[in-house]
């Protein structure tokens, strides 16, 4: 039994928890609470936990025999190397679980009990700080059930704190399709908190030994009842009365501008907060935190970017807001935050359904070096100069985008691989357009790194390739550039999606029960329609989102799409819908026989 997690205790938990989740990486991609066969959580934790572990070997490699190799040095190497290979929301949590270790006990000279329990508090509140808006039943709660366990323990003693917690957090895990309905539908766990488990039974084995007693280990299956009480729920945002929409964000900026910025606020919505720290940086701002209950979303986020420097922006509207955090996500807990929006030139109402305009999420002012660059080493690219970065799968989008002066990168892409892709552009200004929820996060831990190397990235979160098209058409370079990124994020929520594709497995839906091989018809991420032909269910899918108002229909063909399916949609819109105009568009994508964007 180990007495303290020294640096061979970090390398040997690497090491045997990437095993544990490549052994397990099919059952965790299964656990996927919709039966789209598109489920991969467990290949995103395995390739963000590799790269970790690359840069761990990498990192010993070249400073062998040199100071600093202890379990803090190996710790954030793993770290680091974990924010770089980071794929989908569970990749992005996973590295923010390791950044939060590593900071806590970098400066420990010797782990014992006590400093696990706070390592696994430190790693907690980094998770839940990596969210917009933390959803529970997800591999927070189980992260958090750990932590709660370890400090309950109240002992130096390792073997009895790593078990304590890792046996809560296999109760917690049962527990989680008590919290998140779509488990319960499903009849399965979150993957995402699956995937902790193990990495936590992994340390175990590294603390006790192969003879040790492991935890609790928690089918993915259907709840079971537990004795250890969870983190308690972060409590939802409360709804505005009387105005449409939320907006919250950090922002840097001196105090005399949050004054005047405040002011213009008061006289734009309600339930105004601003909160500042006392710290100023060295260009005399503070960070400050602003939430606010709106109607103009544009006029509240122009008076943040007068005001300074505004980013982990979050805006939602108030009346999708409970679907929203009943909804399911394809990979873990990532923000449910909703929307911009329609656009006030288009004649669309307000269907739109944008998630927020996530500037870089970087955690305050951008340090400086003595010639007043970030970092104090890149020099940055010309001010003036744009660009937008998209991530797309599939030959026809990949082309698509490029005719729109796009940078492409293929689906699923790392952390390392968005900001490779952001500074190959060479601009100074980037717009990313993920397409996907699991995207997203990666995209908002590319933007983070890209600010210390003077490139200012703005994520519009797209979540279908038929939003970053309606995007990209309206770029404007003489445009101011957050106005610019505030009218992608518009014309993007004008853009409503949905998305055709065959049941991978039996599941229950919110549209009933399907089974293996049935056509599904998804609406902005949620099951609408079941059926067993392709061309009718598409058909009756076209029915019901033009009955809610349209005047533009785009259609993507998938890699799989049946020739004659594009024919049948349109013919079937001229008759039923013959004022609405129809593009129809190569796609290639897997998976989806067809994407829909109706504007």
């Amino acid at each position: 039994m180990l007495e303290t997690l020294d640096a061979a205790a970090v390398n040997r938990w690497c090491t045997d928890g990437l095993a544990a989740l490549k052994r397990h990486q099919r059952e965790i991609d299964d656990l996927n609470v919709y039966p789209v066969p598109d489920g991969d959580t467990g290949t995103n934790m395995v390739l963000t936990l590799n790269s970790a572990d690359q840069a761990r070997t990498l990192g010993l490699d070249r400073s062998a025999g040199a100071d600093g190799t202890g379990h803090g040095h190996v710790l954030r190497l793993m770290a680091r190397g974990a924010l770089l290979g980071a794929r989908g929301n569970s990749g992005v949590i996973l590295a923010q679980i390791l950044r939060g270790f590593a900071d806590s006990v970098r400066e420990v000279p010797a782990v014992r009990g006590r400093a696990v329990a706070r390592a696994l508090r430190a790693a907690t509140e980094a998770a839940y700080a990596a969210v917009a808006d933390p959803v529970e039943g997800t591999l927070l709660t189980v992260v958090a059930a750990a932590a709660t366990a370890a400090e309950r323990a109240d002992t130096d003693e390792l073997g009895t704190v790593v078990r304590a917690a890792a046996t809560a957090a296999a109760e917690a895990l049962t527990r989680t399709p008590e919290q998140l309905p779509a488990l319960a539908d499903a009849g399965v766990v979150d993957a995402g908190g699956r995937g902790l488990c193990l990495l936590l039974e992994a340390l175990v084995e590294v603390v006790a030994g192969a003879a040790g007693q492991r935890p609790t280990r928690a089918a993915p299956a259907a709840p079971q009842a537990a004795a250890a009480a969870p983190e308690p729920a972060r409590p939802a945002p409360a709804t505005s009365s009387g105005y449409a929409y939320e907006v919250q964000f950090l922002l840097a900026a001196e105090p005399a501008a949050v004054r005047r910025m405040r002011a213009t606020l008061s006289g734009l919505g309600d339930s105004l907060v601003v909160v500042g720290d006392d710290d100023a940086g060295p260009d005399g701002s503070s960070t400050w935190n602003v939430h606010v209950h709106v109607d103009d979303v544009g006029a509240a986020l122009e008076a943040a970017i007068e005001a300074g420097r505004p980013y982990r922006i979050s805006v939602t509207r108030f009346d999708d807001q409970r679907a929203a955090r009943t909804g399911h996500a394809h990979d873990g807990p990532m923000g449910h935050a909703h929307a911009l929006g329609a656009r006030a030139d288009h004649a669309h109402g307000d269907g739109g359904r944008p998630d927020a305009v996530a500037p870089s999420p970087a955690a305050g002012p951008v340090d400086r070096g003595p010639d007043g660059r970030p970092g104090g080493a890149v020099a940055p690219p010309e001010p003036n100069d744009r660009a937008a970065v998209v991530v797309a799968a599939g030959d026809g989008l990949a082309e698509l985008f490029a005719a729109e002066g796009a940078v492409v990168v293929g689906g699923n892409p790392s952390t390392g691989e968005l900001l490779d892709a952001v500074r190959a552009t060479g601009a100074a200004r980037v717009v990313v357009l993920p397409n996907d929820p699991d995207t997203r996060a990666v995209a908002g831990a590319a933007a983070r790194e890209a600010d210390p190397l003077g490139v200012q990235v703005r994520v519009v979160p797209t979540r279908s390739p038929v939003q970053a098209l309606a995007a990209l058409a309206v770029r404007d370079p003489a445009r101011r550039f957050e106005d610019d990124v505030i009218a992608m994020a518009e014309a993007a929520g004008a853009c409503r999606y949905a998305e055709v594709c065959h049941a991978g497995r039996e599941a229950l839906t919110v549209a009933g029960r399907c089974q293996p091989g049935d056509v599904l018809a998804l609406v902005e991420g949620e099951v609408n329609l079941i059926g067993t032909d392709l061309v009718e269910t598409c058909a009756a899918l076209l029915d019901r989102m033009l009955g809610g108002g349209g005047e533009l229909v785009t259609l993507l063909l998938g890699a799989d799409a049946p020739a004659g399916l594009a024919d049948a949609v349109r013919a079937h819109v001229a008759q039923r819908w013959p004022f609405v105009e129809v593009h129809v568009y190569p796609g290639g994508q897997p998976h989806y026989p067809l994407l829909v964007g109706v504007e």
